[in-house]
């Protein structure tokens, strides 16, 4: 079999007396869809690059020639076993070129191009060399505007990749010389582009055949793709190492991440996942956000165009080559932990990691080589840790990791991808320098607390353990504001807070804490964040994320609950029940019943999911929403009216009393048989007369029983204490023995 150089227009031209006759080409039934118009990032990548090398051949005399085309010519008619997707290209190329050179009129060779593969494909390519655009149109828009232009031909592939194609030559070429572009296209003497044409004549065209000549052009592998962009890339910036990154590639690090192969054993994508981690790092690095796809970050990150390329490389190798031998499951068990040790337990050396939601593993290595679930901000984070402690060998890496540990837990709102090169930054600051006052983007007042932590253990190192077992505390995650940072009170408030803060606690919790002092924290001037006695996410945010300053209130409510659990006599469940009956007592004998009373005397008034109240003027009293969502556009209840009716027991006879709208309105609950209402306000509780005439009696004579006067309204006795009018008797009582009366009567 003999080869012949040529280029797509010279095909039809015959260039001596033995080479074949080819008057068409055909694309033959056994070949795939055309494929370069595929819309997907690999392709694209792909496609841009042909189109880039297409365009140099034709715009700057740069010729090239596309390698072997291997096919069967018989009766004048070329069936390419291999080089399908190219000739395609080429097609659309010549007639996009003839388009704006103002050549489709002429009859050239190159029009004679069909696809037997379906017949949609083969009209279109019809259709296509025979139709000449406007100037100045969006060209794929106006071909499928045409009335040739078929509706089913939106499902072909074959034409949809066709459209693709064109559309990226439209953007290619927009710009170019097109008249000079198509006399070098069809330049037969000095092609701008060319290839070898190897017919196999006589041998048919069987499928044995094809599936043994087009294995040769089998599709690379993304990886295989990438490795190879990439070496070339490195042949440019460090040419002295590309022979040491292809062996370590295939040999040393294949080895390394072998352990955590895929199904189709290999490990291609594990591979660039983490050198996707380790490039998006050497971004960061350079002050940069990572963007593009992984090829065009990496000839960013370690191509000529980067002065630091040499030195990313370097760090690349390294963090690679330092998990090389190494047991990676052994070296993060070591370092960290999902659960917290038991308090019995003086090894607190590992950090406890949270919030790594879907994961069973603390093998960070592992967990970003496989995708597990998202390499979230923090795991990246810990990882480049670990990473900058190996590389470094730093010194009392445990206790700068916990540090770090802390940091993480209390950004939330810092860990964002423009932040990134800063926050990497203060790992580096905090991990090998130890400096945690050049600490800038974390969380400041946690970067403060830290600095308290710190000293007060150097004064009371035997602290230690309490503090760290405190700082692993689920609820507290490494936030400590909530604690007063004092040697005399720590150690007893420490093991108080570990006995008393339990889910099966909550309930009891919000009683004695309420008890305590108001202990709430203060939002946005009408919010008053509590603890909730079901949920644990309001008692997070409530213990840790303000400032030390902020959080003084809650800090001192807490101690002195906690001072009073450590001083205890008998159990936990009991102390805390006590403390809270010994506050009920004194307070129902002196100054009067404030909402802090109601609040602690009946757990219906705590139920609130977000431990979210609002009060009317952003004040706190006798009327109240509780939320069990975090804003007031969603349902709430009333907690007096809620209390009073679980009080009452007459449940089925009213509605539940949920409520939306602001704070400022009305609440009514309503007795479904007669649609009376009542409402909880300052001087005590309001009814709203039944509308339907037969209840009018009964309703009169209810509130003639408890001296309800026209105004509807049950005052409550109450007495000056200061500012402020309290009640001298249990609101909520009053109001369930009303309720059951009215339920009675029939209302």
């Amino acid at each position: 079999m003999k080869s012949y150089v040529t280029s797509y227009v010279a095909l039809f031209a015959r260039r001596s007396a033995d080479a074949p006759t080819v008057e068409r080409i055909e694309i033959p039934i056994i070949q795939r869809d055309y494929a370069q118009g595929r819309d997907t990032d690999t392709i694209a990548s792909i496609r841009a690059n042909f189109l880039g090398a297409l365009h140099d051949a034709v715009t700057t005399g740069n010729a090239i020639s596309l390698d072997f085309v291997y096919g069967d010519v018989k009766d004048g008619t070329l069936r390419p076993l291999d080089g399908q997707q190219r000739l395609t290209t080429l097609f659309l190329l010549h007639w996009y070129l003839g388009w704006r050179a103002d050549r489709l009129d002429e009859e050239q060779g190159w029009k004679q191009f069909s696809y037997a593969t379906r017949a949609s494909a083969r009209l279109f390519c019809e259709r296509l060399s025979g139709c000449s655009p406007p100037a100045d149109v969006k060209v794929r828009a106006w071909l499928e505007d045409q009335h040739w232009f078929l509706h089913t031909w939106q499902h072909d592939p074959t034409i949809q990749s066709m459209l693709v194609m064109i559309e990226a030559i439209h953007t290619r070429f927009a710009e170019a010389d097109c008249t000079a572009a198509w006399a070098r296209l069809v330049d037969t003497e000095t092609p701008a582009i060319s290839f070898h044409l190897l017919p196999i004549e006589a041998m048919g065209l069987s499928e044995d055949l094809y599936i043994k000549m087009n294995s040769r052009g089998k599709p690379l592998t993304p990886f295989e793709n990438f490795k190879a962009r990439f070496e070339q890339v490195l042949e440019n910036s460090c040419p002295e190492r590309v022979e040491e990154f292809a062996q370590k590639v295939d040999g040393a690090w294949a080895d390394l991440l072998w352990p955590f192969r895929g199904r189709d054993d290999t490990v291609d994508d594990e591979f660039l996942r983490y050198f996707q981690f380790i490039t998006d790092v050497c971004e960061w690095h350079d002050g940069r956000i990572p963007s593009g796809d992984t090829a065009l970050l990496a000839e960013r990150v370690y191509g000529v165009g980067n002065e630091k390329a040499a030195m990313h490389l370097d760090f690349l190798v390294r963090c690679f080559d330092t998990w090389v031998r190494a047991d990676t499951a052994s070296v993060f068990s070591e370092m960290f932990s999902l659960t917290p040790s038991p308090l019995d337990s003086d090894d607190t050396s590992k950090v406890v990691l949270f919030g790594l939601s879907g994961s069973t593993t603390v093998n960070l290595f592992a967990a970003c080589c496989l995708g597990q679930v998202r390499f979230s901000w923090p795991r990246t984070l810990y990882l480049y840790a670990v990473l900058v402690h190996r590389l470094h060998d730093t010194t009392e890496f445990p206790r700068r990791l916990r540090v770090l540990r802390n940091l993480i837990e209390a950004s939330s709102s810092e860990l964002r991808a423009e932040k990134m090169p800063a926050l990497l930054a203060d790992v580096l600051r905090l991990i090998v320098e130890n400096n945690i006052d050049r600490i800038s983007t974390f969380n400041q007042a946690q970067v403060a607390d830290e600095r308290l932590k710190a000293a007060m253990l150097s004064n009371a190192p035997m602290l230690s353990g309490h503090l760290f077992h405190l700082e692993d505390h689920p609820l507290l995650r490494g936030s400590l504001v909530a604690f007063e940072l004092d040697a005399a009170v720590f150690e007893r408030r420490a093991r108080a807070f570990h006995e008393v803060f339990t889910e099966e606690n909550f309930s009891l919790i919000t009683g004695a804490l309420a008890a305590a002092g108001d202990y709430s924290r203060p939002r946005n001037g009408r919010f008053f964040h509590f603890g909730s006695s079901s949920n644990t996410a309001p008692w997070r945010e409530l213990l840790t994320g303000a400032s030390r300053a902020n959080l003084k209130r809650t800090r001192e409510m807490l101690g002195r609950l906690l001072d009073a659990i450590a001083e205890r006599e008998g159990d936990v469940e009991s102390a805390l029940q006590s403390f809270t009956s010994r506050w009920l007592a004194a307070k129902i004998n002196a100054e009067g019943l404030d909402w802090r009373w109601y609040l602690v005397k009946y757990p219906a008034m705590r139920e609130g999911l977000s431990g979210i109240y609002a009060g009317v003027n952003g004040v706190l009293g006798y009327s109240m929403c509780m939320l069990d969502k975090s804003q007031m556009n969603s349902w709430y209840r009333d907690p007096y009216l809620s209390a009073i009716r679980l009080e009452s027991g007459v449940l089925s006879a009213v509605d539940s009393p949920w409520f939306t709208g602001y704070e400022t309105e009305p609440r009514w609950m309503r007795l479904n048989a007669s649609g009376t209402e009542l409402q909880c306000v300052q001087d005590g509780l309001l009814l709203r007369a039944p509308a339907a005439a037969p209840h009018a009696e009964a309703f009169l004579r209810v509130c003639e029983a408890y001296g309800i006067g026209p105004d509807l309204l049950l005052k409550i006795p109450q007495v000056a204490a200061g500012s402020q009018q309290l009640d001298t008797e249990d609101r909520v009582q009053l109001g369930a023995a009303l309720l059951r009366d009215l339920v009675a009567a029939g209302l």
